[in-house]
């Protein structure tokens, strides 16, 4: 039987992880991430789980850490925030060109400057170029399942690539929810330990990120961008196991209340739960509004996007990172993208919102859908708005 516990959400990640028989972890602590290598570090440090826990000066070293380890078959896992991933910037494009299929959790916060410790994406955005599977999670328990199943997802022979899952800093890492376990037995059955591809042994030496002319380098882009693409099919294979076994399912959209309404919201993050609640009260009133929550962010989902809308009359696309003089929010940006080439389509905005954590209520997601209902005349279509800036 499945445990269920009350617990903080970054600590529950840090003993799912514990749960996937890792060999090496390298955290750097950083806040909101501090938790999972606290807690990650004393299950090592306690004997319950059998792995090494590399204590690094930086994230830089962090991510070079398990880049090596992973190179020589080991699973591996590393976690950070903000500045900090920032600082793997670096290393991250190397890691997914060398195919190894590391696991890190990100607890988003926002990028300096100002300083600011608390919660957007304006960390991640800047990353999603380079070559990294990108989840993100509305809750403690999808930040638990979904970092079990990342292990699963990077490590098959079909991927071999790293993956990232994004949980909202503070507003997520640090809140107390009721959590269920899945019990051991059934994560060993689910997750069997790492077959790799190559190692680095000094008994039978390779080469592993080698030098590459430009009489190759374009084969080897290409190479990672179909992998990345075709890594669809395997996790959509892993999220119909996982219901399978634990009774949770998973898509890469996922929608509430949306399938006649004429008005959608899409949400990426933990925003979503406070959004349903303003699905909810304008739905007693009588307006067919509803939301999509976008889980899959890299490889991006654009079958499903565009499935999902095909009866919207308007959509809201909600960003907390910001494009600066771009046409607008990353997400609004990928999502019009998605949307170009169809003939029927519905008028789209944008609001940029809760950035530097600032707080977004139910009222506010209310009044997004307000603001659109009143724009009759379309001139707010295909623009974006930085919600509740103070005048």
């Amino acid at each position: 039987m499945a445990k269920r516990v009350g617990m903080e959400v970054a600590v529950a990640v840090a003993e799912a992880v514990g749960q996937c028989d890792i060999d090496v972890a390298a955290v750097y602590p950083i806040t909101p991430q501090s938790h999972i290598a606290e807690h990650l570090s004393d299950l090592v440090a306690d004997g319950k789980i059998d792995a090494e826990f590399v204590t690094v000066e930086s994230e830089h070293s962090a991510i070079s850490a398990v880049i090596g380890a992973s190179g020589t078959g080991a699973r591996v896992y590393t976690a950070t925030s903000s500045q900090g991933l920032m600082l793997m910037h670096e290393l991250l494009p190397i890691a997914s060109a060398m195919r190894l299929p590391i696991v890190m959790g990100i607890a988003n916060r926002a990028v300096s400057g100002p300083l600011n410790i608390l919660n957007d994406h304006s960390d991640i955005m800047p990353q999603r170029d380079c070559g990294w599977i990108s989840f993100f999670v509305e809750n403690g328990q999808e930040a638990i399942d979904l970092s079990i199943q990342a292990f699963k997802i990077a490590e098959h022979k079909d991927v071999l690539l790293p993956v990232c899952i994004n949980i909202d800093g503070f507003q997520l890492t640090h809140m107390v929810e009721p959590l269920e376990f899945p019990d051991q037995e059934l994560v060993n059955k689910f997750l069997p330990p790492r077959i790799p591809y190559a190692t680095l042994h000094p008994a039978k030496p390779v080469t592993m990120g080698a030098f590459a002319m430009s009489d190759y380098f374009t084969e080897i882009m290409k190479a990672k961008d179909e992998a990345i693409k075709n890594s669809k099919k395997v996790i959509l294979e892993v999220w119909d196991e996982w219901a399978k076994i634990f009774g949770r399912s998973y898509k890469p959209v996922e929608i509430y209340k949306a399938e006649d309404a004429e008005i959608l919201m899409l949400t990426m993050g933990s925003m979503g739960e406070t959004a349903e609640m303003a699905v909810d009260e304008l739905r007693a009133k009588g307006i067919r509004v509803g939301l999509i929550k976008l889980r899959l962010w890299r490889p991006f989902p654009f079958e499903e996007i565009k499935s999902v809308l095909q009866k919207a009359k308007r959509l809201i696309v909600t960003d907390r990172a910001v494009s600066f003089g771009g046409p607008g929010g990353p997400v609004f940006s990928e999502v019009k993208s998605a949307l170009y080439a169809e003939t029927q389509r519905p008028a789209v905005y944008n609001y940029i919102i809760g950035l530097g954590g600032r707080d977004v209520t139910v009222h506010d997601f209310v009044g997004m859908f307000e603001r659109v209902l009143a724009d009759t005349a379309n001139k707010a279509v295909d623009t974006y708005e930085f919600w509740g800036v103070r005048e």
